[in-house]
């Protein structure tokens, strides 16, 4: 109760002084002031209520959700009969589906609209466990007065995020909430564990569907066997595809392949999924596949071109390996140091473990180095090892022998291993490899003989092996779930390439690279930034690293028609966020040493000592400090120096007044990602 009472006092002095106070969780905090923003009154006593036509369509839309969630709801009406809590299961946008528990909890939550049908989320009814759970992305318990709206600190309640197992879709929340005074504080907890179990059974149905794909896709590859197939499951996931399908498509796609088949298959009635691909992808048939006479995901069958020569198709993949170091963006000395690393160990043969977090290049660096080795005559082969069923694994990395299975090539077919003879097999996620097959991986790459999956004849192969991982392998050793045999092969020498977040003002140079790149394939001039874009961009942490900031350009590019990219055109995701992360620096002023500001003066003196000896010339200016020109630009525009140092006409283009080249001037380089 005393810590209600000060909770309490906390609201009521943030509501007058618009403030949170010090000692306020941060999580509560942050989620009082997003109310604030989003014009809540404190006063609200109930949320809004859908009426029983938009609660038929949420379920309809969150079929899936609500099947896998129905064991546990109905175990929740049992567990919490008597427990004065209930179980409420709502969708990404906190409109409430389903509740279930003590039916005197489940009455008393009609006063504040916390029903089927009720909207949680935090923009109109403030600071709740299902609102700020989806907001943060993270597991939350929300007591009594920590609440924003006056009459529901009445209750205390636990939330957690539920994400789809395969792609990390965020579908809704379970919340399991009761009245402040006879709250259990377990339920964190139990929630938490009810999150996971629906996670669990979401994750077994895509499992048994796409087994189900798989298994038609093999019992129908010997029809097309000249054609690219692309196996997608009903979320618009790939399940199978080969590296050269998914160039084509690529090359086809007017946005991120990922996301568009997410719009034309994953949000679509199964009825319009074939004319909502064909739109985009005339050349390429759909073939969808049911179970139980529900449609579970289809085949995207991309016929070939007629007319296209056969020394051209063979052309291709040497000219789509064609990277060098120099391609590699990035200035920062953990970049430097990792492209360094990989210069030195491409001249010889050892097998390279590339670790890395998804999006930072670690493909880019893989092509790299085989481009510089021996083995750069070679094919460069990839192979994804995540996402497919085993028996597919073993067929695409092994190969298999005429009759292996039930509808294979009647000739049989070779494998990744034998075709990346004489070049460079790059296995990526090689963490997600089922453990059975790891044994046969390693007995290939010490003996150089290959068998093909049912046959008995060896095939030598002289290979180089290039590995790449989002995971800790070591860990994965310790934990059992990798050879340890395997591990040391492999990972004879490892590189790793940093994350985005950690490359310090690498990423301004790959913005305006990206930004570059986006214009040119829509036939625009470049565009140029504001410091102030820009600033937010550096101060954002990237979790999806650089294939976020490509997409994030990409986006901001094409939606801009004025050629001058501001902080109006990032995505509100970003600029929230970054916001956030300069927000704790700020109120920390005065507890800390201010070694900062220190560190901030000293670098502004030698910034413009430096460009004062220079004469003013940027160019050569950030040549000496081995910055990039762009970086030196926002510098001086953080000290107030651009108008009475640097020329008019930078001026002009740092305010969008003119369109010039990206200060770095590169425009046909690659980036890591």
């Amino acid at each position: 109760m005393q810590r209600q009472r000060a909770i309490r006092l906390a609201w009521e002095e943030f509501l007058t002084k618009g403030r949170p106070p010090h000692g306020l969780l941060q999580a509560v905090a942050a989620s009082w002031a997003r109310s604030r923003t989003s014009g809540v009154s404190a006063r609200r006593r109930e949320a809004p209520l859908a009426g029983e036509a938009e609660v038929f369509r949420r379920r309809i839309q969150n079929a899936d959700l609500l099947t896998a969630a129905c064991p546990a709801l109905e175990r929740s009406g049992l567990l919490l009969a008597e427990a004065t809590s209930m179980m409420v299961l709502a969708d990404a946008s906190g409109f409430v589906m389903e509740t279930a528990g003590d039916p005197r909890v489940v009455n008393d939550g009609k006063r504040n609209h916390l029903e089927i049908g009720g909207r949680w989320e935090e923009g109109v009814i403030g600071t709740n466990a299902i609102g700020t759970a989806l907001a943060d992305a993270k597991p939350v318990q929300i007591f009594g007065a920590e609440h924003f709206c006056e009459d529901v600190q009445r209750w205390t309640c636990a939330a957690s995020p539920v994400r789809h197992p395969i792609d990390g879709q965020l579908l809704g929340v379970v919340d399991i909430s009761g009245p402040a005074s006879a709250f259990n504080p377990q339920s964190l907890a139990l929630v938490m564990a009810l999150g996971q179990e629906i996670e669990a059974s979401l994750g077994r149905t895509a499992k048994l569907e796409h087994e189900i794909l798989l298994r038609h896709f093999v019992s129908k590859r010997s029809i097309w066997l000249s054609e690219d197939i692309l196996v997608v499951d009903r979320r618009g996931v790939v399940v199978h595809t080969t590296q050269k399908a998914r160039h084509r498509m690529n090359a086809q796609a007017s946005n991120d392949l990922p996301q568009e088949l997410r719009q034309m298959i994953g949000t679509a009635l199964s009825q319009s999924w074939e004319s909502n691909f064909q739109r985009q992808f005339p050349n390429a048939s759909l073939e969808i596949v049911k179970n139980n006479d529900t449609a579970i995901g289809c085949l995207i069958v991309l016929r070939q071109a007629r007319g296209r020569t056969a020394t051209a198709a063979n052309a291709r993949p040497h000219a789509e390996a064609s990277v060098g170091f120099e391609q590699i963006l990035g200035e920062s000395a953990a970049m430097r140091e990792a492209r360094e690393r990989a210069r030195k160990l491409a001249a010889n043969t050892l097998p390279i473990l590339i670790e890395g977090e998804t999006g930072v290049g670690k493909e880019l660096f893989a092509r790299a180095i085989k481009g510089a080795s021996l083995s750069a005559e070679g094919l460069f082969v990839p192979m994804n090892c995540a996402g497919m069923a085993r028996d597919l694994i073993a067929s695409e990395l092994f190969g298999y022998a005429k009759g292996a299975f039930t509808g294979a090539d009647e000739n049989g077919r070779a494998g990744k291993i034998e075709k990346a003879d004489g070049g460079v097999l790059c296995l990526d996620e090689i963490g997600s490899m089922p453990l059975d097959l790891q044994s046969y991986l390693l007995r290939v790459l010490e003996d150089g003989v290959v068998y093909r999956v049912g046959g008995h004849e060896g095939c030598h192969v002289d290979i180089r092996v290039l590995s790449m991982t989002n995971r800790d392998l070591a860990a994965e050793v310790e934990a059992g779930r990798f050879r340890r045999d395997l591990y040391y092969r492999i990972a004879a020498a490892r590189i790793r390439i940093p994350p985005l977040r950690e490359r310090g003002d690498d990423l301004l140079l790959l913005a305006e690279h990206l930004a570059a790149a986006a214009a040119a394939r829509l036939g625009r001039p470049t565009p140029t930034f504001d410091v102030d874009a820009l600033a937010l961009l550096r101060g954002y942490h990237w979790p999806g690293n650089v294939r976020e900031l490509r997409n994030a350009i990409d986006a901001m590019v094409t939606l801009n028609e004025s050629g001058h990219l501001g902080i109006d055109d990032l995505p509100p995701e970003i600029v929230t966020a970054s916001r956030a992360m300069q927000q704790p620096s700020a109120s920390s002023a005065g507890v800390l040493p201010d070694t900062g500001n220190l560190m901030k003066s000293a670098e502004r003196s030698a910034i413009l000592a430096q460009l004062r000896e220079c004469g003013g010339n940027v160019t050569e200016t950030a040549r000496r400090l081995g910055i990039a020109r762009s970086t030196l630009y926002v510098r001086l525009a953080e000290y107030g120096e651009l108008r009475s140092v640097i020329p008019r006409r930078i001026v002009r283009r740092l305010d969008g007044r003119a369109s010039e080249r990206p200060v770095d001037g590169r425009s046909r380089t690659q980036h890591a990602g």
